[in-house]
């Protein structure tokens, strides 16, 4: 019996993304599916089964959001599966494409991405908000007529529930068989060790960690993940908290594992963005799946979900002396 094709499109995520090929990709191979990706990579390859067709690699924003979708779209069509999974929002287009081509299509909205534009640093206010309501204008018209839409978090679900009834949240907690990978390096664990991993921008809040790093003594900071930019980099290494920094830039599965491993206390201090309140961080369970208590911002779910269960302390994540009342409280 032949394999039925799928084939998953990210225009911005790595190949390697945690939710699209590591969860996503790679159940589906191992339930049985012929699993394509198509991605920026540097070469077609095969990957845990995975096949991976290569996009090329465009810096430039307006550039990516034109060119590459269009690029998928071609292909998308040599491939020609059966099912089509999108992950990014500048494929709304190329998905109603594919369904006059008769195929199923499913979009997968990892966030809130109409709300996303709001807080995007590099546009104007006027800028964000026309972008933010046109993208909500052709988000809501576009995915009535794709088969399924899967979200990331139930809030999101309650909002496509209202343009499509096929819609399911697929939460991004990770895997229980990590847990094992983590306790495996625990006797490396440093006391006065605290860690952040994940995308480093002004929005997550790592200024306000480093100046909390400023009021402690004899604590440092495993930071792993890529700076939004380069004009952030240098004003954060510049900063006089730096020095407390071990920076590992962005890192593999293993190296997650073995931060969160030798970490006494996992950070998560978003600002609170509109995008973020209702939002649930894959790096928030990750640390609790490691035994790491969490300081977490103190938006209402998080407070329910962190202190309720005794998993940490919430705090006010733009009060840098707050978070390190915080990290000292459950060092001591």
């Amino acid at each position: 019996m032949e394999k039925i094709k799928i084939c998953h499109i990210t225009t911005v995520h790595s190949p390697f993304d945690v939710r699209i090929f590591h969860k996503e990709c790679k159940t589906l191979a191992k339930a049985g599916y012929e699993v394509y990706l198509i991605a920026q990579n540097d070469k077609e390859e095969i990957v845990d089964g995975i096949h991976i067709i290569p996009l090329p690699k465009i810096m430039n924003r307006l550039e990516r959001i034109i060119k590459l979708p269009f690029i998928a779209f071609k292909c998308a069509l040599k491939i020609d599966a059966k099912i089509y999974h999108l992950h990014d929002p500048e494929l709304l287009l190329i998905g109603l494409l594919l369904k006059i081509y008769g195929k199923t299509v499913i979009f997968d909205s990892h966030e809130d991405f109409p709300l996303q534009f709001i807080s995007k640093p590099y546009l104007n206010k006027q800028i964000r908000i026309f972008l933010s309501i046109l993208l909500k204008i052709f988000e809501n018209i576009s995915c009535r007529f794709f088969n399924t839409i899967i979200t990331a978090t139930p809030s999101i679900r309650n909002k496509f529930l209202k343009i499509n009834s096929k819609t399911i949240d697929v939460n991004n907690f990770p895997l229980l068989k990590e847990s094992l990978l983590i306790k495996d390096n625990n006797n490396k664990r440093d006391k006065n060790e605290i860690c952040y991993i994940g995308g480093i921008s002004k929005i997550r809040g790592i200024k306000e960690l480093i100046r909390a790093l400023e009021l402690l003594d004899d604590v440092r900071l495993n930071l792993a993940g890529n700076f939004e930019d380069n004009k952030l980099e240098e004003e954060v290494k510049s900063l006089d908290g730096w020095e407390k920094v071990n920076y590992y830039g962005f890192v593999d599965r293993d190296k997650v594992y073995e931060i969160i491993s030798r970490s006494s206390i996992g950070i998560v201090t978003l600002h609170p963005s509109i995008n973020y309140i209702d939002s649930l961080p894959v790096k928030m369970f990750e640390y609790m799946l490691g035994s790491l208590p969490v300081i977490a911002s103190n938006f209402p779910l998080w407070k329910k979900i962190v202190e309720d269960n005794n998993c940490g302390i919430c705090v006010d994540p733009l009060n840098p002396k707050e978070i390190a009342n915080a990290i000292k409280y459950i060092l001591d």
